[in-house]
């Protein structure tokens, strides 16, 4: 079985840190990328143009859980992480089990770190990290009216008017 060549993109904290960062400005970001849609391209595109590599955290089927309930996520991890592979945006992908990705962000020590505009830059885990650096936290505005939740219940709605 031919294994996906945009696997390559899905790496450990281990294998990002051998990376040669020489002329990279790492910029770092995390989420659950459940249900992709227009406003996460956006922000993560906006995200990449902030530097020259764009790594995301992806939080695990475990943490997910843990954090959002039992019903979700809706989409495994390896299948979020392919999906987020797929966009030219995104350079690495790194699956992490914590519920933060504090953990994460000390081992690979990015140069800039964003969250979407809900995230106060005073309430950014791996904040610490980054400024002590010398680097970036920033908060990127969202496009307003898309989000998973979102999506979720528009398809409860419908599903329930159907019968």
């Amino acid at each position: 079985m031919n294994k996906n060549p945009l696997s390559k993109k899905i790496i450990s904290p281990e294998e990002f840190t051998r990376l040669s960062r020489s002329g990279h400005t790492v910029v770092f970001t995390n989420g659950c990328f459940d249900l992709l849609h227009p406003g996460h391209v956006d922000y993560l595109q906006r995200a990449r143009a902030l530097g020259t590599c764009l790594v995301v955290g992806l939080n695990s089927d475990t943490s997910v859980q843990r954090i959002k309930g039992p019903l979700r996520p809706i989409t495994d991890q390896q299948s979020r992480a392919l999906v987020l592979a797929g966009l030219a945006s995104v350079d690495y992908i790194i699956i992490f089990a914590e519920d933060t990705p504090h953990s994460l962000i000390t081992a690979i020590q990015p140069d800039i770190l964003v969250k979407g505009g809900d995230w106060p830059v005073d309430q950014i885990v791996g904040r610490d990290v980054v400024q002590a650096r010398g680097g970036q936290v920033l908060s990127l505005p969202v496009l307003t009216g898309y989000s998973t939740t979102g999506i979720i219940e528009r398809i409860v709605q419908l599903y329930s008017s159907a019968e």
